[in-house]
């Protein structure tokens, strides 16, 4: 008989859609949590019936069942950072704001509330009801986009995006990420993406929240489904593993590249992004 070798990883913990083509959602989550060496457990928000052409149904789930996957995932766990992903409606949103009010450990929130196509996925109710969860994260991660509507301002260039960050930091969220993969091209160079992080690292010199920008070459793709997904999981997985959030950040930006540049080329539509190239040496 074999000896038991087991090896222990911290677990971090998303509460996410799941996406039936597997690209996004909870299955993305998983895998980069996973190709960062922690252990991933899960909530799912809502069920989806979607491939790489498009979204034909969304299930939300009853608000108290999400909540009694949370209850069974943290008295059975010890859970070192939480990531939210798609919350569906805003019962779910102001759930998952209750059950996390006392996780003493780094939140991430990715607030997934525009499509790809630039449609809005959740009703004006539940947009306004991320306004308490924004405030109770370590990082908060929108797109161009979903700056804009957690904002009210339009974000289309690194300045806004500066801007938008600012406004997020003070509406109560530690840091804020506002990805730049939205952003008008002409505005960063058609040839790079532009990432801004506000409040990583406390107060700058000047007094307001310290700012940071991360260049990476943009790649000649459609097939960026789950980007958002992985980047945010990558983040709260390197979180988990006890690193700063400016750290966590740095290496996930920089990995993302990579997991576009060698995405899935599976499906008749566009693609995914490949998360198992995450973590890599």
């Amino acid at each position: 008989m074999s000896e038991y070798d087991p090896v222990d990883p911290p677990v971090a913990l998303t509460v996410a859609g799941s996406d039936s083509g597997g690209g996004a959602g909870v299955q993305a989550d998983l895998t980069a949590m996973r190709a960062h060496g922690v252990f991933g457990a899960s909530v799912v928000t809502a069920t989806t019936a979607q491939n790489t052409r498009g979204v034909e149904d969304v299930n939300p789930l009853p608000a108290d069942h999400v909540a009694s996957q949370y209850a069974a995932v943290a008295d059975d766990f010890d859970v070192a950072a939480v990531k939210t992903g798609m919350l569906a409606t805003a019962e779910v949103v102001e759930t998952v704001t209750e059950l996390v009010a006392d996780f003493d450990a780094p939140l991430v929130v990715d607030p997934v509330m525009v499509a790809a196509t630039g449609d809005r996925l959740l009703s004006p109710a539940a947009e306004d009801a991320y306004e308490d969860l924004v405030a109770a994260a370590t990082l908060v991660t929108p797109n161009a986009d979903e700056a804009a509507v957690l904002t009210g301002d339009p974000v289309e260039t690194p300045a806004d995006a500066e801007a938008a960050g600012r406004e997020l930091v003070a509406l109560g969220a530690d840091a804020a990420l506002v990805k730049g993969g939205h952003l008008s091209e002409g505005a960063v160079g058609e040839d790079v993406v532009v990432d801004t992080l506000v409040g990583a690292e406390g107060d700058s010199e000047s007094g307001g929240p310290t700012v940071d920008r991360f260049e990476t070459p943009r790649i000649d793709t459609d097939a960026t489904h789950g980007s958002g997904c992985a980047l945010s999981s990558a983040i709260a997985a390197r979180l988990a593993r006890g690193e700063s959030v400016r750290g966590a950040v740095d290496v996930a930006v920089e990995e993302m590249t990579e997991a576009v540049r060698r995405g899935y080329d599976v499906g008749e539509g566009p693609g995914a992004v490949n998360p198992t190239v995450l973590g890599e040496e």
